[in-house]
């Protein structure tokens, strides 16, 4: 075999030897792309389960909060009775259950607090006490409004709660002809408050209206 030839072969050789390196970095790469993907992939599967059940988990405490301020939260309604006597008064959710109930009315009423227990109610006699001073002519046959401050100890869920909220309370007067009845129409809510602020909130309303 001659020199030439024998250069030949080897450099054929260094060749093949040279590709099977080259072949052998691409599949290395190749694997190395392929464990970089996968453990991409699984990194973002591990990342959008735990933030979808991080997103559960909030959605469950938030659910559980809401549940927890309606049960807190207390609104009135109100059913006329006895022809606008009086006013039977519930709990619009029907989870709640009133204990007992104080009315206070505008200071420049001269009236004091009642006190409603066990059966939750504002009575036509109650209104007429406060109104007996202002001027009521005029007025019969139209729709009337005093605000007052009900404060409201009620159980919700095995615990007792107490709300104060200014309502205003709808009568109308009928003119008779011995003297000016009040009839009861409904019940209307103002807003919630303090009961440290009640008074000074429903004198300042009251103020306004006249």
């Amino acid at each position: 075999m001659s020199e030439k030839q024998t250069k030949a072969q080897a450099a054929e050789a260094a060749a093949i030897r040279r590709r099977w390196i080259t072949l052998g970095e691409i599949v290395a790469v190749a694997a190395l792309i392929i464990s970089g993907l996968t453990f991409w992939n699984s990194y973002s599967e591990r990342t959008a389960s735990e933030a979808e059940r991080a997103a559960e988990k909030a959605a469950a405490a938030e659910a559980e909060q809401d549940a927890a301020e309606r049960s807190q939260t207390l609104l009135l309604r109100a059913h006329v009775i006895g022809g606008g006597t009086s006013l039977a008064l519930a709990p619009a959710d029907s989870g709640q259950v009133i204990q007992s109930q104080t009315l206070i009315f505008p200071k420049a009423l001269g009236v004091g607090s009642i006190e409603a227990v066990i059966e939750p109610r504002i009575e036509a006699r109650w209104i007429d006490e406060a109104v007996e001073e202002m001027d009521r002519s005029g007025s019969a046959g139209g729709d009337l409004r005093l605000p007052v401050a009900i404060t409201t100890r009620f159980v919700s869920d095995g615990e007792t709660y107490s709300d104060t909220t200014l309502y205003d309370v709808g009568y109308r007067l009928d003119n008779g002809i011995l003297d000016t009845d009040v009839e009861l129409i409904g019940l209307s809510r103002i807003e919630r408050t303090q009961p440290s602020a009640a008074q000074a909130r429903l004198d300042a309303i009251w103020k306004s209206r006249q």
